[in-house]
C-alpha cells in the first residue's frame, strides 16, 4: 500500500535494496552470522549482490532454490504461455498502481499493452526518457553472473531438471561455473518444477529442509576453521 514517490523501479539485476538490508542487520546483529536465500528470480538479486561485494558481502553463506542464472537468455527465450501470461498480467496490475509516478518516464500504454515479459521489462528499464539505453547495455549492469568470478562465500544452487520457468539445463546451467569456481554448489534434481520440489505429502517443500541442513554443516565447518586456525568471531 505505500505509493511509489520517485519515478525508479529496481532493475532484474540491481542489488542496491539488498545491500541496504544486509548493512542494516550488520549494525543491529553485529555478531551474528548472516545467512541469505532466494527463490526464482529474486535469486538474480542474490547471485548480482555476492559478485559485487566479493570478500565484502557480509554474509557467511547464500542458498538460492530454482535461480535463473542468465537473465538476458531467459527473457528472450521466453517461457511456455500457460507461466508467462499470469506472470505477465500479475506484473502489469501491480505496475498499473504507479501510473502517476511512472508515466513522467515511462511510456505506460506501451508498458501496460506488452505482450511478453521481454517487451515489458524493456518498455520499463530502456526506453525511460532522457535516460534510455540499449537491451543490450542494460544487461551488460544487470546480469545476474556479471561478477560470479568475485563471490567469495559459499553458495549452494537447488535447481530441478524440469523447471518449465528457468528452461532446459543445456542451456539454463553455467556448469562451467559449478566446475571452476570453489564456492559455487550444485544440487541437480530431476524432478521438482520452479520452486516447487514437493514430497509426497501436500504442503511440504524438501528443498527448505535441504537448505537448513545446508546452513547447519557449513556454520559447523566455519566454526571448526577459526577454531584450527585460532581466528576470533568478527564484530
Amino acid at each position: 500500500g505505500c505509493p511509489l514517490t520517485t519515478p525508479r523501479l529496481q532493475p532484474f539485476g540491481d542489488p542496491g535494496d539488498l545491500r541496504e538490508a544486509v548493512t542494516y542487520l550488520r549494525c543491529r546483529h553485529p555478531s551474528a552470522s548472516l545467512l541469505a536465500v532466494s527463490e526464482g528470480s529474486g535469486s538474480g538479486l542474490l547471485l548480482a549482490y555476492l559478485g559485487e561485494s566479493g570478500s565484502s558481502s557480509r554474509l557467511a553463506a547464500a542458498a538460492c532454490l530454482s535461480p535463473i542464472f542468465r537473465g538476458r537468455d531467459w527473457f528472450e527465450a521466453g517461457m511456455p504461455w500457460l507461466y508467462e501470461w499470469p506472470l505477465l498480467l500479475h506484473l502489469k496490475q501491480g505496475l498499473s498502481r504507479y501510473t502517476g509516478a511512472l508515466a513522467e518516464v515511462v511510456d505506460m500504454d506501451r508498458l501496460l499493452g506488452s505482450h511478453s515479459l521481454r517487451e515489458l521489462e524493456e518498455t520499463l528499464f530502456c526506453r525511460t526518457g532522457s535516460r534510455a539505453t540499449s537491451w543490450e547495455r542494460y544487461w551488460e549492469r544487470n546480469e545476474p553472473l556479471r561478477d560470479a568470478d568475485e563471490a567469495a562465500v559459499p553458495v549452494l544452487c537447488l535447481c530441478s531438471a524440469d523447471d518449465p520457468v528457468r528452461g532446459p539445463p543445456a542451456r539454463s546451467l553455467p556448469r562451467e561455473l559449478f566446475r571452476s569456481s570453489p564456492y559455487f554448489f550444485l544440487l541437480l534434481t530431476p524432478l521438482g518444477g520452479h520452486c516447487g520440489f514437493p514430497r509426497r505429502r501436500p504442503g511440504r517443500c524438501w528443498a527448505h529442509e535441504a537448505v537448513l541442513e545446508y546452513f547447519r554443516a557449513m556454520a559447523e565447518f566455519l566454526r571448526t576453521e577459526e577454531r584450527r586456525k585460532g581466528l576470533p568471531r568478527p564484530r
